[in-house]
């Protein structure tokens, strides 16, 4: 399965996602697709809509001590929901949907949340640092949230102008 990345200002990441209902082979094909995709594109995280399904089904893989993202670490979180909310965290975070950018996102410091496996289990995670800003940060993506509508709208406002600037750099080198 060919993945390419949907990015900022495309439209189809403003799409709410639909709750996943089957968890049948192309389901699995596409999960199994989205990790290794999102380890060579330099992620941590990867909403399945970043990849033009418009589903709610996501996959983390957060690096270990040795920055190594190990398969046995890869989580799969299908139809998640936040049921607890503690704590405020502000870290600088990146997005493969928004590339070369980076800001200071206010996030719940650690989160609660219900999900399904590929195999439509029902789970519960707790989860804080870094793990609990990236599943916020993929749970906005299926909510058709991007991080960069979080910031402020002086900033926001800057970010639009250096997008615009960086998107002519590409068509003139491209």
């Amino acid at each position: 399965m060919k993945l390419t990345i949907v990015e900022y200002p495309d439209k189809r990441l403003r799409q709410k996602s639909k709750k996943v209902t089957s968890f049948d082979k192309k389901l699995h094909d596409l999960l199994d697709a989205m990790h290794p995709f999102m380890i060579e594109t330099n992620g941590i995280g990867l909403a399945a809509i970043q990849v033009a399904h418009p589903i709610r089904a996501l996959v983390l893989n957060i690096p270990d001590e040795d920055g190594e993202q190990l398969p046995e670490n890869l989580l799969e979180i299908i139809n998640p929901v936040i049921v607890k909310q503690e704590g405020e965290t502000v870290y600088q975070e990146g997005c493969l949907s928004v590339p070369k950018f980076y800001e200071d996102i206010k996030r719940s410091e650690s989160i609660t949340i219900n999900y399904q496996d590929r195999d439509g289990n029902t789970k519960t995670l707790d989860a804080d640092g870094l793990l609990a800003i990236a599943i916020q940060h993929e749970i906005d993506h299926l909510e058709g949230i991007l991080f960069i509508d979080k910031l402020s709208y002086a900033r926001r406002k800057k970010f639009e102008k250096e997008y615009k600037k960086l998107q002519k750099e590409r068509k003139k080198s491209s």
